[in-house]
């Protein structure tokens, strides 16, 4: 372990507990301390307890955690730490244990000597989720003993006891969520089974081990990686073709904080870039990813220069030298500073020096010591910078075809009279009679409709030049008027709402996967951003005498036939099946699917960028074999489809 995670102190006790401020506001206000009280903030409650025990892992005192979760979706976390406090804290008179459960901003993270990295949002955690858990207890393993004390909505319910003996260390936490603090209370063990393991990747030589006790959903998995994020770039290129073998790894430390990075380059054209700060994910960015960027741009296209493979006046963008790249970056330090609305940007620029002396001293060693890796580096670049000036050139042929930048619009675009890009809608619909009864049935104030005909180019098998060119998606770009790529520009955007109006069969899933990962590898900020949606069209029409109904799933249908019969099981229900959004008449096309006040749409979101680009590359690559197994895998869950 570099000197950073070096135990910072023999003694973990009620000395190292600061109080800031009390409990009141969690429960009036949790959105504030945990997101939201959708199904993210229920499983953001996990997080917290598990990141107060990988603090203790960071400082050297735990390396096994396991995430259980239990019948009726109990939570229990179980490290073997050095276990939380249980003397007197001085400035409240109380248990340690108790001032950690029931204050806000109490814990050893406030430079009381306590940690010098935590990953925990500082001493929060706990207490937040016993604030919105109806109850939770606690045992700790300490001093010999096993100490015992429960809580409720943030309050005490039993003075902390000794309840018996152990030749352990550590914490056992169970809990369950508020039913009236949260949407839903159902945990859903793949999302905890993909945070562990990233976490893992994270803290090498951790084990983290998931487990599912509920009936009918039992699982368990262990993850340990002695090889930490080298091993992380390894799992998110597995379905990918390399460019060189092995995975780049530099590591350094300056005073306190560290900077690990691990590079690898496949044969792909898409950046994928994944940066944590104290093992908590940044998806903005920030100054540990410029300083990154910086150098990795300066000591490649020194090198190409010095070995001759760049010609004097030649010169590689940092696009060029990143196309193809999977790159995952953590530093690990004191104190923190987390930018942006969402606290995803990492603002200490201290971060950035470190990060690029870093990457330009071992990139530099490795590259020297492995030239064939750097010709396979440098001609993957140079390649990309070509394809560069062909997309360019492929950019300013469209504009000056179409009216890129002129405000002509596509012949396929009926345009909504609103200007104001908040208010307006694009309903981009597969076929041209789906399309007919969308402009019909539409209000034309604020939804535009654009109709996209036949099978559209699939993007994870092209570069930019060949996107620009395509009569099937420049109609988009047009539209859309924001750009792509790295030129696209949200604040241009011509609608706020985007949504794919396909049919529910196999072909219409196809033209979703395929906008889908044009979107996702070309205009990700309209994911990021909730722009993007996926229109719910009914499958089935319910009729009894002049009555008419519809439904969108087997279980609506039964229910709907059900209150139709009413009091006569033996009445006639006409049941039908929509084949298409094409057979829709425009007044149902309306009702159904375009009404603001009846309709459902499902927004499309970016919850773990690592496994969307897994099921893009899976999907839409190269390779046919994991593809295969994919299919293999999920066909059980594929149901009622119309061939």
């Amino acid at each position: 372990m570099s000197d950073l995670n070096e135990k910072v102190t023999q003694e973990y006790d009620a000395s190292k507990i600061q109080v800031l401020e009390g409990l009141e506001a969690v429960r009036m206000r949790p959105g504030m301390y945990i997101g939201s009280t959708s199904s993210s903030g229920l499983h953001h409650l996990v997080y917290e307890i598990v990141d107060n025990a990988i603090d203790e892992a960071l400082a050297g005192y735990c390396d096994h955690i396991e995430v259980v979760i239990e019948e009726g979706d109990v939570i229990k976390v179980t490290d073997n730490g050095r276990g939380i406090p249980v003397d007197i804290q001085e400035q409240t008179g109380k248990p340690a244990l108790e001032v950690v459960y029931t204050v806000l901003h109490a814990g050893g993270k406030f430079g009381a000597g306590g940690y010098k990295v935590s990953g925990g949002l500082h001493g929060v955690g706990a207490s937040v989720v016993n604030a919105l858990s109806d109850w939770l207890e606690v045992d700790v393993h300490k001093n010999g003993n096993i100490y015992h004390m429960e809580f409720s909505r943030g309050e005490k319910t039993k003075d902390m006891e000794i309840v018996g003996t152990t030749d352990r260390t550590g914490t056992v936490v169970r809990f369950h969520p508020d039913p009236e603090m949260f949407d839903e209370t159902v945990y859903d063990y793949e999302t905890l089974h993909v945070r562990m393991r990233e976490q893992a990747f994270l803290n090498a030589g951790l084990r983290i081990s998931t487990k599912d006790e509920r009936e009918g959903k039992e699982a368990f998995d262990e993850m340990y990686y002695e090889g930490g994020i080298r091993e992380f770039v390894t799992f998110i290129n597995k379905n990918k073709t390399p460019v060189h073998e092995g995975v780049v790894y530099m590591q350094g430390d300056r005073e306190d904080a560290t900077a690990e990075v691990a590079i690898q380059w496949n044969d792909g054209y898409n950046e994928n870039m994944v940066s944590f700060a104290n093992n908590i994910h940044t998806p903005e960015g920030g100054m540990h990813e410029t300083g990154f960027k910086t150098a990795l741009t300066r000591v490649l296209n020194a090198y190409g220069h010095k070995a001759k493979l760049l010609k004097d006046d030649d010169s590689l963008s940092g696009e060029d030298v990143r196309e193809g790249i999977t790159a995952v970056i953590s530093v690990k330090l004191t104190n923190p500073q987390f930018e942006g609305q969402t606290k995803a940007k990492l603002g200490n620029s201290e971060m950035r020096t470190l990060v690029d002396s870093v990457v330009s001293a071992k990139l530099d060693q490795f590259l020297e010591e492995n030239p064939a890796v750097g010709k396979a580096i440098i001609d993957k670049a140079m390649t990309a910078s070509r394809a560069r000036e062909a997309a360019r050139k492929a950019r300013e042929s469209v504009r000056r075809k179409t009216g890129l930048e002129s405000g002509q619009m596509p012949e396929k675009l009926q345009d909504c009279n609103e200007r104001d890009p908040s208010l307006c809608e694009l309903y981009v619909v597969e076929g041209d009679s789906a399309a007919g009864s969308a402009i019909q049935g539409r209000d034309s104030r604020f939804q535009a409709i654009l109709a996209m005909w036949g099978k559209m180019l699939n993007v994870e098998k092209a570069r930019a030049d060949k996107i620009y060119g395509n009569d099937k998606l420049y109609p988009m770009i047009v539209a859309l008027g924001a750009g792509i790529g790295q030129e696209f520009n949200i604040d241009k955007l011509r609608y706020h709402k985007i949504i794919i109006m396909a049919d529910a069969d196999v072909d219409g899933s196809h033209i979703r996967t395929l906008l889908l990962t044009f979107f996702f590898r070309y205009m990700r900020p309209l994911i990021e951003n909730g722009y993007v949606y996926s229109a719910v069209p009914p499958l089935y029409k319910l009729s009894r005498g002049k009555t008419q109904r519809v439904a969108y799933s087997d279980d609506e249908r039964d229910a709907i036939s059900s209150e139709l019969r009413g009091d006569n099981p033996n009445a006639k229900v006409d049941i039908s099946r929509f084949k298409g959004l094409g057979e829709m008449d425009p007044e149902e096309l309306w009702e159904t699917t375009m009404n603001p006040e009846t309709r459902t749409l499902r927004r499309i979101t970016l919850d773990d960028a690592v496994k969307a680009d897994e099921v893009f590359t899976i999907l839409m690559g190269e390779e046919v074999e994991p593809r295969k197994q994919w299919i293999e895998l999920n066909a059980k869950y594929v149901v009622n489809l119309d061939f």
